[in-house]
């Protein structure tokens, strides 16, 4: 037999169960005979259930903001050198540059750049560094990934939008691998709710992924709020990571004002994936109240996918890429959610607008990986 192709996959700040780099890309890529897959990242417990051909390495444990995020890059070098992969699927921009240099020493290795985020807008518009580095970080950033992407083998985008906005997505080197939902092994089928519970009952509201103003953690707690106007038993559930310890801080005060009927699962360690598919699959109503924001606006967010996938209805802004998907398969409602604070919906107006039976044609077959693995892998067979 063959020596087996290896596949190494790498991020710094991504966990080791990190949604896209092990769910759905080296899962899918480790069904493929005679492959042995490689996973890099920020330490996190195991997944239950791998297959023998995928393993895992940590490259950073402990925080982001620390030493250890440079010892990093030694680790991630050193285990270039261990793995020997035939190719390297960099998740991180941060992995670039010594990615391009492994390249250089050896012409006929391959490396694919996985591209999540508009890095670069995203530095100039999210406030995260300081005012008088925004401009020199992100177009030193887009000066590395336009490098990069002249020498990767391919250029994979998270976002269709991303094709007109990164300027090194040239046509002919990018495929567009959307964040769709993967199903863990052994999940239970799926099943659309219908319709929302009785008023008298407990109506669960769930609040998942990064936790931040941006993403409109304190807009749920309001819409939570005016909720309970219809359903007086309502309840919150916000999961997943702040990465801000200030924004936290706001939280939890947030949450103490609000009194009982909020639960934060996370909020300062990261959450196991399969535990917010859980809160997904125990909730009645998803919220996506995003804050109108460019570096957010022309993208899908992964949870609208994950929601979607389980039935569950969701409640978004008014944002016409995400309108045309919900109101295609009549996945939920829309609502400002930045008018809520000083224009509250009054009890009826919110009944009327949750009343209406939600995905009545099934599932979404659009909501899964299925057809982006398959795109996956007939790009690994072209490379």
């Amino acid at each position: 037999m063959p020596r087996p192709v290896t596949i190494l996959l790498a991020s710094v700040l991504k966990p080791l169960d990190d949604t896209r780099m092990l769910g759905k890309f080296a899962r899918t890529l480790a069904s493929r005979p005679n492959t042995e897959i490689h996973v890099a990242g920020r330490f996190a417990p195991t997944p239950t259930g791998l297959p023998a051909n995928l393993h895992t390495h940590a490259l950073l444990d402990g925080n982001r903001l620390s030493l250890n995020r440079l010892r990093a890059q030694r680790r991630y070098w050193q285990l270039l050198q261990e793995v020997q992969p035939d190719v390297v699927c960099v998740h991180a921009p941060e992995l670039l540059p010594l990615t391009v240099l492994w390249r250089i020493l050896d012409p006929g290795r391959r490396f694919v750049y996985d591209v999540r985020e508009n890095y670069a807008l995203n530095i100039r518009t999210q406030q995260v560094y300081p005012a008088w580095a925004r401009n020199t970080l992100a177009a030193l950033v887009r000066g590395l990934e336009t490098l990069a992407a002249s020498r990767a083998a391919g250029v994979l985008l998270a976002e269709r939008s991303y094709s007109a906005e990164l300027p090194f997505a040239t046509p002919n080197r990018t495929l567009i691998l959307e964040n769709k939902y993967q199903p863990y092994t052994g999940e239970d089928a799926p099943k659309a709710l219908g319709h929302l519970p009785a008023t008298t009952e407990p109506l669960r509201l769930l609040y998942s992924g990064t936790i931040s103003e941006l993403n409109g953690v304190f807009e749920a707690i309001t819409f939570w709020q005016q909720a309970r106007a219809v359903w007086p038993a309502a309840q919150l559930t916000i999961v997943g990571f702040c990465q801000q310890p200030a924004q936290l801080i706001q939280l939890w005060s947030a949450i103490d004002r609000a009194g009982e009927g909020i639960t934060l699962l996370g909020g300062n360690t990261l959450v196991p994936h399969a535990r917010i598919v859980e809160e997904i699959n125990r909730s009645h109503l998803g919220l996506l109240p995003y804050r109108p924001h460019t570096s957010t606006a022309r993208c899908i967010p992964t949870k609208l996918f994950e929601y979607m996938a389980h039935g569950l209805p969701v409640v978004i802004p008014p944002n016409p890429l995400w309108q045309k998907m919900i109101e295609r398969y009549k996945a939920g409602i829309c609502i400002d959610f930045q008018v809520l604070g000083q224009y509250p919906l009054s009890g009826t107006e919110l009944a009327a607008l949750l009343q209406q039976p939600f995905y009545p044609a099934g599932v979404p077959a659009e909501a899964f990986w299925k057809t982006e693995a398959e795109k996956l892998h007939r790009f690994m067979d072209s490379i």
